[in-house]
Formats: C-alpha cells, sequence, structure tokens
C-alpha cells in the first residue's frame, strides 16, 4: 500500500476535494505511468479516490450523505476545455447558452464548446455519456474577448437558438451586453472573422451599428 498511500498524498498535496484531476496531469517523480495507474486503480477501489470517466478522477469532498459529494460536468468542462491553467481558452455556446439568458426553454441535447484547445473546427466526443460538441473559436479567445466572443456567436445563430422575437429579444440582449460591458466598438474589430450573416442577424435584432432596427 506504500506506492497508493504515496501517490494519495501527492493528490491531496495537488488537488482539492471535488476537483477534477486528469490523468495526464499527474506527474510523479520517480513512479512510471503504467505505476500511476495501477495506484489509482487501487485507490479508487478502496474508496478514497472517485473515478468521473476514463482518465478523469477526483478526492472525494465528505457531504451529508454517506456516499459524498460528486463531480459536476460543468467543473470537467470548466478545467478540460474552457481553461488552460489559471488563463481563460473557452466558452459555452448554442442552446445552452441560449437557456441561460432565457432566450430558450429548450434543454440541450449537448454541450457546445468554442475552446482554443480544439484542433479542428467541429469534433464531438463525450464525457460521463454526455455529448459533447467541440469547436474551434474564430477568433483565439483570452479573458479580455471571451464575453464578447460568446456573445458573437450567440448572434450568429440567433435564429436557430431563441425562441423569443421582437422586442423582448432585442430588450433581453441589450440587458445582457449591459451586464458584460459589450458594445458595438467592441464587437466591431470582431466581425470581420464571423460569416456574414450576422450583420443579417444583428440588424434584425436591432444590434447593428448599436441602432434598433
Amino acid at each position: 500500500m506504500a506506492r497508493a498511500d504515496d501517490v494519495y498524498q501527492y493528490l491531496t498535496n495537488q488537488f482539492a476535494a471535488n476537483e477534477p484531476i486528469f490523468l495526464s496531469d499527474i506527474r510523479i517523480d520517480g513512479m512510471a505511468d503504467a505505476i500511476v495507474r495501477q495506484q489509482l486503480k487501487k485507490l479508487t477501489s478502496d474508496g478514497r479516490l472517485k473515478r468521473f470517466d476514463t482518465g478523469i478522477y477526483y478526492i472525494l469532498q465528505e457531504s451529508l450523505f454517506r456516499s459524498g459529494s460528486a463531480l459536476s460536468i460543468d467543473a470537467v468542462i470548466r478545467k478540460k476545455y474552457l481553461m488552460d491553467g489559471q488563463s481563460r481558452c473557452g466558452y459555452l455556446g448554442g442552446i445552452l447558452f441560449a437557456n441561460q439568458l432565457g432566450l430558450t426553454t429548450q434543454v440541450p441535447g449537448a454541450y457546445e464548446v468554442y475552446s482554443n484547445k480544439a484542433t479542428t473546427d467541429y469534433r464531438e466526443t463525450e464525457l460521463a455519456n454526455l455529448r459533447i460538441i467541440l469547436r474551434k473559436p474564430y477568433v483565439k479567445v483570452d479573458e479580455t474577448n471571451v464575453s464578447v466572443l460568446q456573445f458573437l456567436d450567440l448572434l450568429k445563430e440567433i435564429e436557430d437558438v431563441s425562441e423569443i422575437e421582437g422586442d423582448d429579444l432585442t430588450a433581453r440582449l441589450l440587458v445582457y451586453m449591459k451586464k458584460k460591458g459589450i458594445d458595438f466598438d467592441t464587437m466591431k474589430k470582431y466581425l470581420p472573422y464571423y460569416p456574414e450573416r450576422i450583420y443579417k442577424n444583428m440588424f434584425e435584432v436591432g444590434l447593428l451599428y448599436g441602432i434598433s432596427s
């Protein structure tokens, strides 16, 4: 059990409870990857570690329930696709984001993620049996532009994801823009990277040049 104890000590020093631990992030001096995998299996068997999905683990956080607190898919997606260490590199889009803004009651069948970590324009994968659509953003994402790019991707497909139309839609979009400090000038420099239909969509929802149509 000595090696398993060593690995557990390493994990508790490096990761908080209920924080996603990716196998690819575990580097223990003097211990081969194959040995690390063996010890993770032992730690999972004795209950000190939980397996979320292939290659993804977490240290159980104590709770009122005997089984402990489960790791959320949102935490895994954030660490895997939306953050690169401490730097922002991605955001959520599609129906999920439209739902968060109250533009639709649709429940997304997949998480749509735009991430600098994507190597192709479109790829589908799974996490814990949840479908993930991974897209490469039109512009490299960072902390300064993430809100603008996320909003532009919403506008690009607003006709497909919003159940709300007219003045109500315009009002909700303007409220969000004010909240995030987005205006036409902040969007303007990114527009050339987007498909031309975004101009039509912005005009129809009353946001082109900041003037209500």
